[in-house]
């Protein structure tokens, strides 16, 4: 596909359409980006605080806030076109598709969290509905392509799913990895809260 404008005034353009948005749009990109700002702030807030009381967390433990940072921007932008311009188009089956994906992703991560205390009994769910999460998420990245290659798409909406994936991806492969690991930091950091 050409473009007559740069990647940065295709980027402008975008994010300006959401001065199209109407109060229902407003409610639901505050609510979606604000629940995601909240696991940032949470999560962010729990390793930094036991980090600065002198907890030890290996170093992957932190690709988990880095990837849920990097999802929260990707969103950001995403959810602008999925209010405005691709309202319409979600309606073929896509927004079912991302209700799913994060009904998943939330639930991966709710399992996730109480497996620390009831690791065995949540292990098979965690590892479940992180799997489905990541599922859904190639299909949701499917109809995207279809959606772009059919023009009814542009390449703001394109980089933000990348990034949306690698975002969760990061998190997701993280988290995992800290939970198999026994959460390394978790107990003393809770110590240290109690």
């Amino acid at each position: 596909m050409e473009h007559s404008r740069t990647f940065l005034e295709d980027t402008v353009h975008y994010a300006s359409r959401m001065k199209l948005f109407n109060r229902e749009d407003w409610k639901v990109y505050f609510a979606w980006i604000g629940l995601m700002l909240g696991l940032l702030g949470s999560v962010t807030g729990f390793l930094v605080f036991g980090f600065l009381s002198g907890v030890q967390y290996p170093a992957y433990v932190w690709n988990v806030p880095i990837g849920i940072f990097i999802f929260v921007g990707a969103i950001a932008f995403d959810t602008i076109g999925h209010r405005t311009a691709y309202k319409q188009a979600l309606k073929t089956g896509e927004d079912l598709v991302h209700h799913i994906t994060i009904f998943a992703g939330i639930t991966s991560v709710f399992t996730l969290c109480l497996a620390y205390s009831h690791r065995e009994f949540l292990r098979i769910p965690a590892l479940v509905l992180t799997v489905l999460s990541v599922f859904y998420s190639v299909i949701d990245e499917a109809m995207h392509w279809v959606r772009y290659m059919a023009g009814n798409s542009d390449r703001i909406e394109m980089w933000s799913h990348f990034f949306i994936f690698v975002g969760h991806l990061i998190m997701v492969i993280g988290w995992w990895h800290w939970f198999e690991q026994g959460y390394p930091g978790v107990f003393e950091t809770l110590k240290l809260i109690k």
